[in-house]
């Protein structure tokens, strides 16, 4: 009866380093696993996002430039989604100044000057212009 409980012994010793191996061997696999991860995050975030990063802004600019380039408005004075007045200058739209049909508001980046001449008139003098009725 001794060599029985000798063998099942040598059999749970036997057992329990098994067990362990394959533990220590789990925990390298993890280990490794998680530094390939951190390599592989390091990466996509050094290479892929800075190149998605500056294709982006080559698309963007371009559009962006040309419509913060309107006269007398800056980006920060405005919100291009809702409708904002742009006076008529000497330099811009002078036939309009002190006109009655004169609109000045821009949509989306787009100047409505009046209902008969979108897009302003070229001469120093409009045909159809009328003194703006102020009321008191």
């Amino acid at each position: 009866m001794e060599n029985w409980q000798k063998d099942f012994w040598q059999i749970m010793e036997t057992l329990a380093d098994e067990v362990e191996r394959f533990f220590l061997g789990m925990t390298e696999m993890v280990d490794t696993f998680f530094e390939f991860t951190e390599e592989l995050s390091e990466q996509v975030n050094n290479t892929i996002a800075t190149e998605v990063d500056q294709y982006l802004q080559d698309i963007v600019e371009p559009f962006s430039d040309s419509y913060w380039e309107l006269d007398n408005i800056s980006s920060e004075s405005f919100d291009p989604a809702f409708p904002y007045s742009v006076e008529a200058t000497k330099e811009k739209n002078p036939a309009c100044i002190g006109c009655k049909h004169y609109h000045g508001y821009a949509y989306g980046g787009n100047l409505l000057v009046c209902g008969m001449h979108p897009s302003g008139v070229e001469e120093i003098t409009c045909p159809d212009w009328e003194k703006e009725e102020f009321f008191d």
